[in-house]
């Protein structure tokens, strides 16, 4: 039984490391037609984003050991949400968060002193082996979309924790689906 196990979690990995494997280690889309592309190439370099919504980076602090401006604690402003969510074995970016990626990625291009950390969480579900590597595939997902938005691979740091530190205890989906997440750190 536990071979058996074995080859189903390697089996995993594979499946998951093949169907992310269409990007270089630069993050590039390597082919622009892939049908998951959607999420992560539409609707984010509209320049909807642009303008002083921003700030300057001082006066709000975060708790993570930087000064962070207003617009990080206004509710009505994509930069206050920090936790991207997935879908159940997903590392594609949900087209509702698009928008709060971007906003975080126009943020870190026009600050580039700044540097956060894309900490990748997954649901209890699964091993702990397929649980890290999908919490690090959906932080890898975040970093694509924010470096081709011009966010230099010094200000990203990418961490996974699979199902060890979760946001929810318990089971059940409304637990899991809080689980299955990015989180966007400032440092």
């Amino acid at each position: 039984m536990k071979l058996n196990k074995t080859h189903l979690v390697l089996a995993m990995m594979a499946v998951l490391a093949t169907g992310c494997s269409s990007t270089d280690e630069e993050g590039s889309l390597a082919d622009g037609g892939q049908s998951g592309a959607d999420a992560s190439t539409s609707g984010y370099n509209d320049g909807s984003m642009a303008g002083s919504q921003f700030g300057s980076g001082n006066g709000y602090n975060s708790g993570s050991g930087s000064n962070l401006g207003p617009e990080f604690s206004d509710p009505n402003n994509p930069l206050s949400k920090q936790v991207i969510y997935f879908e159940l074995d997903s590392s594609q970016v949900k087209q509702e968060y698009v928008p709060v990626v971007a906003a975080h990625a126009q943020y870190l291009a026009s600050h580039p002193n700044q540097h956060v950390i894309l900490s990748g969480h997954a649901d209890e579900r699964g091993s702990s082996e397929y649980n890290i590597a999908l919490g690090e595939q959906r932080a890898k997902s975040v970093e694509r979309m924010m470096r081709s938005q011009g966010v230099t691979g010094g200000q990203l740091e990418i961490v996974s924790y699979g199902e060890e530190k979760p946001a929810v205890s318990g089971s059940g989906e409304s637990a899991w689906q809080m689980n299955r997440r990015v989180e966007v750190g400032y440092q």
